[in-house]
């Protein structure tokens, strides 16, 4: 069934649904949870919660209310689900939205995250398509969070590598969400389970043109490449690879480098596609925030796969 106030649906994968509600308002609903990144029960509430929250940023909204989104087992302390929930309202509470709820399920592992609506908009919705021959690029985040994740489940990571991927996974995209807003931006998404291959092949496939990504300018997580040169490579990066198979162009990229290009991140950055002169302004006030943002690559015409790194 077609609905005309349907404005962002499920056809072009979008980070989330958004329907008008009148000339001035419309609704973005989203929906995301996971299970634990790390042991800190408040801090993976925090970082659950910053996940969920990133769609509504991305198009180009302002979060409103959130519904928690709870599995629970019966045989672990029920302080640790208290401390959980703590961390995502607290984090709910920093972006200027509420928990109005939620709804809780027995299960034999902890999973926890949020149904967010924000309002936007019609007219200012932010779309994961729309880059234009010409464009540049630009990255809020590093990457390697899902590297640095599988480390510390394997009790590898060092504590500065551990605390460089909370401050990166925990930090709401609320801040260079809003600087972006003042911008002229023809393209959005966040980076999140599917890595900066797999969403800059959805932004390109639904623009049809191709990106070209400039491996030494993507930032990463420095302990990441020690990492993955281990071997500590998490299976959703192997999906990722099987997904864009044939769909991709790698020149001269190292090994360790392709596994940070399709790790999935969680809680990942923008990605903004936007015009040199609009991305050198904006870069100015993204970069006094204190994770710093990166021109990473171009939009060039497409030519035979929607993705090269060179």
């Amino acid at each position: 069934m077609e609905d005309e106030n349907l404005i962002v649906g499920i056809e072009t994968s979008d980070d989330a649904a958004v329907y008008k509600l009148n000339d001035e308002i419309a609704a973005i609903q989203t929906l995301d949870f996971f299970t634990p990144v790390v042991d800190d029960p408040y801090t993976f509430g925090q970082i659950a919660a910053a996940n969920s929250l990133s769609d509504i940023y991305a198009m180009g909204g302002k979060p409103t209310v959130a519904l928690n989104i709870v599995c629970f087992p019966n045989c672990l302390d029920i302080n640790i689900l208290g401390e959980i929930l703590k961390g995502g309202a607290d984090k709910v509470k920093e972006a200027g939205a509420v928990v109005i709820g939620g709804h809780s399920v027995e299960d034999e592992e902890p999973k926890y995250g949020l149904s967010v609506m924000g309002l936007v908009h019609p007219d200012k919705v932010l779309k994961n398509y729309g880059a234009k021959i010409g464009d540049v690029l630009v990255l809020t985040k590093p990457l390697g969070t899902g590297i640095i994740n599988t480390a510390i489940k394997g009790q590898l990571a060092s504590e500065e590598a551990y605390n460089k991927a909370v401050k990166i996974m925990s930090t709401l995209n609320k801040y260079a969400g809003e600087i972006i807003l003042n911008y002229d931006i023809n393209a959005c998404t966040d980076i999140t389970g599917f890595g900066i291959m797999g969403h800059s092949y959805e932004m390109a496939h639904g623009s049809n043109v191709t990106i070209k990504l400039n491996k030494d300018s993507i930032p990463y997580i420095e302990e990441a490449r020690e990492y993955a040169d281990m071997g500590l490579v998490p299976a959703g990066s192997y999906n990722n690879r099987m997904y864009l198979d044939e769909k991709y162009i790698l020149k001269d990229v190292p090994e360790w480098f392709e596994d940070i290009l399709f790790d999935p991140q969680t809680s990942g950055g923008l990605l903004i596609s936007c015009s040199k002169e609009e991305a050198k302004k904006m870069l100015f006030e993204l970069n006094k925030l204190e994770i710093k943002s990166s021109i990473i690559g171009e939009v060039v015409p497409f030519d035979s796969v929607h993705i090269v790194v060179e």
